[in-house]
């Protein structure tokens, strides 16, 4: 399949573009969670959610009430959009609450596991083969995760759990995404997810908060809605809006160019990310964290890799939502998923 890429010239164009838009994503996405940090000072999680759900409605309805056709503002399968939507919410809830904790660098690697996750998930409620190389991969790749959390340190706090469970619920939402498949579009799925996330998350915090209160260590979860200057609403629709045009072309990316070939990119958010966090905050990540990033971005490869050598892959991206592994993105990866029934065990 990798041949066939390079090789063939009407598709190298394609493969550039894909994997431009993929890494200019990427480094919107860490721009957007580098915001997310800082504005975490100033404002609690449920108005940032919030803030990026209603960017959402504002950037992506006009754009499918002007596209029109497959794309819609209202949708049958409005029950699968809601259940994702709160596992959207609840899971990132946690991913920006252990900001204040943990450098982004270590939320970050353990968010990584989530394309792990997927792939098991997928063999036991979607019945996909895995193959024992797989497995061995899913194994290396969760002894990254525990690495990197290092549960007998000294320095091991409950926080780490929580990047670990928006990994989970953001793999259980995308499950429940490929079983929507190409009933949907993406800008469909992505404005569901991101503004009715929004539309939860803001209530819960009112609730959470009425039967919790938190102390000063938590203050970006209590429930204030500070008005903002005028600088700091620009800054506010600054972060919905980078988050939206990094999403979109992320969906460039996997529209116009296989899946097996983009997917790797995904990874080249985590060496963003641990710059930008040294870079502004002076985070250094432990030399737990790096081995355990160092496995799990050498699983996640290898199972691209594998997605590579198929002998039932595409030329062709597949009809259905693209697929990407990002902090903060609606979308996961659903081609790759549906290319491992065929796998060819007997291949190393």
């Amino acid at each position: 399949m990798s041949k066939v890429v390079l090789d063939n010239p009407d598709l190298r164009p394609r493969a550039v573009e894909g994997v431009s838009c993929i890494m200019l994503g990427m480094m919107l996405f860490v721009a957007q969670d580098g915001m997310m940090k800082s504005l975490l000072e100033v404002y609690p999680i449920w108005m940032l959610i919030g803030v990026r759900g209603v960017m959402a409605l504002m950037i992506l309805g006009p754009i499918i009430l002007y596209l029109g056709g497959p794309h819609r503002l209202f949708s049958p399968l409005w029950p699968l959009h809601l259940l994702r939507a709160a596992l959207f919410a609840s899971g990132f809830t946690c991913f920006y609450t252990a900001f204040p904790f943990m450098g982004l660098a270590e939320i970050s690697t353990i968010f990584f596991s989530a394309p792990l996750i997927i792939a098991l998930m997928a063999a036991v409620f979607l019945g996909e083969r895995i193959g024992l190389y797989r497995i061995g991969c899913l194994v290396v790749g969760f002894i990254g995760v525990v690495i990197a959390m290092n549960p007998t340190s000294d320095a091991f706090q409950w926080i780490a759990l929580l990047p670990l469970f928006c990994a989970l619920t953001y793999a259980m939402s995308q499950i429940i995404a490929r079983q929507i498949g190409d009933r949907e579009t993406t800008l469909t799925l992505g404005l569901y997810t991101i503004f009715f996330a929004s539309v939860m998350v803001v209530p819960s915090g009112w609730l959470i908060n009425e039967l919790y209160p938190f102390g000063p260590d938590f203050h970006h979860l209590r429930w204030e809605l500070p008005i903002p200057t005028t600088s700091e609403v620009i800054k506010l629709g600054a972060l919905g809006a980078i988050g939206m045009v990094g999403y979109m072309l992320l969906s460039r990316a996997y529209q116009i160019a296989s899946a097996s070939l983009i997917a790797p990119f995904d990874y080249s958010y985590l060496p963003m990310a641990t710059l930008m966090a040294y870079m502004l905050w002076g985070e250094i990540p432990s030399n737990a964290t790096l081995i355990g990033m160092v496995l799990i971005v050498g699983s996640g490869l290898y199972l691209g890799y594998r997605e590579l050598r198929s002998p039932h892959q595409t030329v062709e991206p597949r009809p259905v939502a693209e697929a990407v592994i990002a902090p903060g993105n609606p979308v996961a990866p659903m081609s790759l998923g549906a290319e491992i029934d065929g796998e060819d065990e007997t291949r190393s």
